[in-house]
């Protein structure tokens, strides 16, 4: 199974090995990304979601673990941007992807044209679909404020730009953020962002588990992967081949992985499982992988990326 190939591209960037983590967890200091980088199975890096300037979040608790996921409501806790533009800029044996978060459209385009104006050449995501940031909306569910943002930032920003979606339900929506999102010179979209506004209550003690927003929080972990599979799937239909997809939301076992990239995810990250079982996550997720493509005949994620099978 060695011999397997397990690499992706964005932008003409290789990444030897499919796996990131997903922005949020184990990343959100130097140490933490170091972690990452350092570890074989993993291909690149994508920063904590930086903001213009350093933010500590939500007040605890504000992330619980479920049975079957997790919720949150972290609330965009981060060093600010200097410190992870610091970071990226520095020379690395490994892809990185900057993830920027403004709190409002105008911190979005202040963001980068700071980092159209550092010499950071390497790959930036824009989030535009934070649900847990008190009192402001998800940029990307507006597709009129979402086309009018990226129009003003694609007329000065000339460098690798991808943007990271929150989840849609309707089909008519698919086709609506991939008419905005087809005219511009996108590398990627990276979906799904949680699943917004949910919540969990506890029976025993007759209250909600996390305390931001009275007890709503983004869902995360393997209840979301029917949703974030179904989002990979009909975009990687709407949008320009030249716009890769990177996976995110459900990933337990190699067999998600699989069905992440069958709908057509060139890289995949990891979020919840990472935070419930570290980094060797990323070993254990790739034996399993390889073991399926071992058994199916296939020698590279190219062999099946795209191909799911319709009845």
């Amino acid at each position: 199974m060695s011999n397997l190939d397990l690499s992706g591209q964005i932008n003409g960037q290789q990444f030897e090995h499919l796996f990131l983590n997903a922005s949020g967890v184990h990343c959100q200091s130097t140490t933490e990304l170091d972690d990452l980088l350092n570890h074989p199975a993993v291909g690149g890096i994508v920063t904590k979601s930086a903001t213009l300037e350093k933010r500590d979040g939500n007040p605890a608790p504000r992330y619980y673990e479920l049975a079957d996921g997790s919720i949150n409501s972290m609330g965009l806790p981060n060093f600010g941007y200097d410190y992870y533009i610091d970071y990226v800029k520095q020379s690395h044996a490994k892809p990185t992807i900057l993830s920027v978060a403004g709190l409002s459209a105008a911190d979005d385009v202040q963001l980068l044209h700071q980092i159209q104006a550092s010499d950071y050449a390497g790959l930036t995501e824009l989030n535009l679909s934070c649900p847990n940031v008190i009192g402001k909306p998800q940029m990307a569910y507006d597709y009129a404020g979402t086309e009018a943002l990226l129009k003003e930032i694609f007329a000065f920003f000339k460098k690798p730009l991808g943007v990271k979606l929150p989840p849609y339900f309707d089909l008519v929506h698919f086709d609506q953020i991939a008419a905005v999102l087809n005219q511009f010179p996108l590398t990627h979209v990276n979906t799904i962002n949680s699943v917004g506004n949910g919540l969990w209550v506890d029976v025993a003690s007759e209250s909600v588990v996390i305390k931001p927003k009275g007890g709503f929080g983004g869902l995360g972990g393997r209840m979301v992967l029917l949703t974030a599979l179904a989002n990979v799937r009909a975009l990687r239909q709407r949008l320009n081949d030249s716009i890769k997809i990177i996976g995110t939301g459900g990933v337990k076992t190699g067999a998600d992985v699989f069905a992440h990239i069958l709908c057509g995810a060139e890289l995949v990250s990891v979020g919840t499982q990472l935070q419930v079982e570290g980094l060797s996550v990323y070993d254990r997720l790739t034996t399993e992988l390889s073991r399926i493509m071992a058994d199916k005949g296939y020698h590279s994620l190219s062999d099946f990326r795209g191909k799911l099978k319709t009845i």
